[in-house]
């Protein structure tokens, strides 16, 4: 219901002009918020490094990636520049401390996915593919709307992505954390790993059409809109 109804809107030249730039805004500010918790969170932790280099800020040109950005907006994952991070500044408790960093981006998209909804659940806006929306509301109302519904898909899909863990995304250094040191070292180990099995999921899902990564993440992602929204994304 939902794909069909953004086809329609960008069948529109004008209509789809507007939906590209309530997407790349939503898309920028989804980013930026991720990349800047990483900076916020390590600087907090002792770690100085991201601060040194300009990354501790809510400027959305520090922290974009032109190929991950483009990737998000077009096949729906992708990636910020990553913040760079030096677990030694964590001492003893380096572990968790990257633990937490890592944690501290798909956390804010999280946040910010709920604070988006906010609109919706007190009924100041409809939900743009709503009944009400598309026929009894103002097309001002009705793009503001599909602006916090882009917002929140793209926060969600960056959150839930981010958490798999395989390297390179926060997940890989998420879950070490969480496990018994001995069995972090094992996974610590096939780490390596990762970046090739991500690579090869991401092609297949690209050139075959397997859609691995929408079968891991899009009912995860539809689950958490459930919670936050009251409706499904996808």
């Amino acid at each position: 219901m939902i794909l069909r109804n953004l086809g329609l809107i960008t069948q529109d030249p004008a209509n789809f002009f507007i939906f590209l730039l309530v997407s790349l805004t939503a898309l920028v500010l989804a980013i930026t918020v991720h990349e800047f918790s990483h900076a916020l969170t390590a600087t907090g932790l002792g770690d100085e490094t991201a601060r040194r280099l300009g990354r501790l800020s809510l400027n959305p040109l520090v922290h974009l990636d032109p190929m991950g950005s483009l990737m998000l907006l077009l096949v729906g994952f992708g990636w910020g520049k990553p913040v760079p991070v030096n677990a030694l500044a964590f001492g003893r408790n380096a572990l968790r401390g990257m633990s937490l960093v890592a944690f501290a981006g798909p956390l804010s998209n999280l946040l910010t996915a709920i604070v988006l909804a906010i609109p919706f659940r007190v009924g100041l806006v409809p939900w743009p593919f709503s009944v009400e929306a598309q026929f009894f509301s103002s097309t001002t109302t009705y793009f503001v709307g599909l602006g916090l519904f882009t917002g929140i898909l793209f926060n969600l899909v960056l959150a839930v992505f981010n958490l798999i863990p395989i390297a390179p995304l926060d997940g890989s250094k998420v879950l070490p954390g969480l496990l018994p040191r001995n069995l972090a070292r094992s996974y610590q180990r096939i780490e390596a790993w990762g970046p090739g099995l991500l690579i090869a999921v991401i092609g297949a899902d690209i050139f075959f059409g397997t859609r691995i990564l929408f079968r891991v993440i899009g009912p995860v992602v539809n689950l958490l809109s459930g919670a936050v929204v009251g409706h499904p994304v996808f």
